[in-house]
């Protein structure tokens, strides 16, 4: 049986136990990894995630009566919720139903603002995407959560409406100011693929990406400094950059091109604010360059501007922390070609394109680091 299948398999073994009874069907949705472009997605500007081979997958079957209870194998629990929990709430007011079954509560929440007649539903839920990694565990449960109660109910949301569906859910109910980079990535990456996406226009385009006929692999490494996105630090770095928009006279900082940053960062009044928006406008810059080098198969010459990204998100943006900076030094120190945080920041993951003959000497290089820090040792994947 294959990783796959098992979380399949626990998924429908978790509800017929609780239920008493088969499933439906089950409906998953992947993990992802930015490639490259943080905290570009909610200032209009461009990201390039692709999807990792872990998944979410959520069991379920109708229920007679608008009410949904949910199992999660994570905490055995199983939480239960009616259409009161789910009518009013304030937008970025988190919502009754709290812990991970917000998530949940949140799609219910947010088809029904929609308009959509949500159909009552029991649900279980099985993953092998880890929990504040930066690897979009929220978001692939709200995609997966999402996908089944569309089927379910027969309700008219094509795939390419449902990102901004599912950002709502995660904003209005959540209360988490994220973009639109998580759910669209978890919703619309083809596999062999980085999806490369206009956050501003949500159009996307499918680039290339094949490690395997390079020699090459990217290694995840979980640092086990679990960041949490709906912290006061991200939503600060987010009203950041809104209020030097605003300064600036754009709609969002994706329209301040590159060419234009120094007369940009001379108008702003304080080092902070210019070192955000620096950020900004270079990691968007970074994207487009990392498209066009894949678009040239030109993969090996990316690793350069995966560094980049990370120094601009440690010394601009500062939202890295000292596990995520140990990884990235012994990662670069034991022969990666390029390595960066990847995420919201504040802890998860760290990714390194590596030759694919050397990503367990990669991988042992920063376990070592960590060791002489005394962190808790990481983990890692390859993709």
């Amino acid at each position: 049986m294959t990783a796959r299948d098992d979380v399949a398999a626990r998924a429908t073994a978790g509800f017929q136990r609780v239920y008493a009874s088969p499933p439906a069907g089950r409906w998953a949705a992947p993990g992802r990894v930015n490639l490259i472009g943080e905290h570009t997605d909610y200032n209009d500007g461009f990201v390039l995630p692709f999807a990792l081979p872990l998944r979410t997958v959520v069991a379920a079957a109708p229920a007679a009566e608008d009410r949904w209870q949910v199992w999660s194998e994570l905490t055995g629990e199983t939480v239960s919720f009616g259409t009161a929990e789910v009518t009013a709430t304030g937008s970025g007011t988190p919502g009754p139903v709290t812990g991970w079954a917000a998530y949940v509560a949140a799609v219910v929440w947010a088809l029904r603002e929609a308009g959509h007649r949500v159909p009552g539903a029991r649900l279980a839920v099985a993953s092998d995407v880890p929990l504040g990694a930066g690897l979009s565990s929220s978001a692939a449960l709200e995609a997966a959560v999402l996908a089944a109660l569309v089927d379910l109910g027969g309700l008219d949301l094509p795939a390419e409406q449902q990102p901004r569906l599912a950002q709502r859910a995660e904003n209005g109910y959540v209360g988490a100011p994220t973009g639109i980079m998580d759910q669209s990535a978890v919703i619309r990456c083809h596999a062999g693929h980085a999806l490369f996406l206009d956050c501003r226009t949500e159009q996307v385009e499918h680039i290339p990406f094949e490690l395997e006929p390079a020699g090459l692999a990217v290694l995840v490494i979980d640092s086990q400094a679990p960041h949490r996105h709906a912290d006061g630090e991200y939503a600060a770095r987010r009203a950041s950059c809104e209020r030097a928009a605003k300064q600036l006279g754009v709609t969002a900082l994706r329209d301040v091109p590159a060419e234009q940053l120094d007369d940009a960062l001379a108008r702003l009044t304080d080092d902070e604010t210019r070192r955000r928006v620096r950020h900004v406008v270079t990691e968007n810059q970074r994207v487009l360059d990392t498209v066009a080098l894949l678009r040239a198969e030109r993969v090996r010459q990316i690793g350069p501007l995966l560094t980049a990204s990370h120094t601009s998100m440690r010394d601009d943006f500062a939202i890295t922390v000292p596990e995520i900076d140990t990884a990235v030094e012994a990662a670069l120190a034991a022969g990666a070609l390029g390595a960066r945080m990847t995420g919201g920041g504040f802890g998860g993951c760290v990714l390194a394109l590596v030759e694919a003959a050397q990503a367990d000497q990669v991988a042992a290089a920063v376990t070592a680091a960590y060791a002489e820090r005394a962190f808790t040792p990481p983990t890692h994947t390859t993709a």
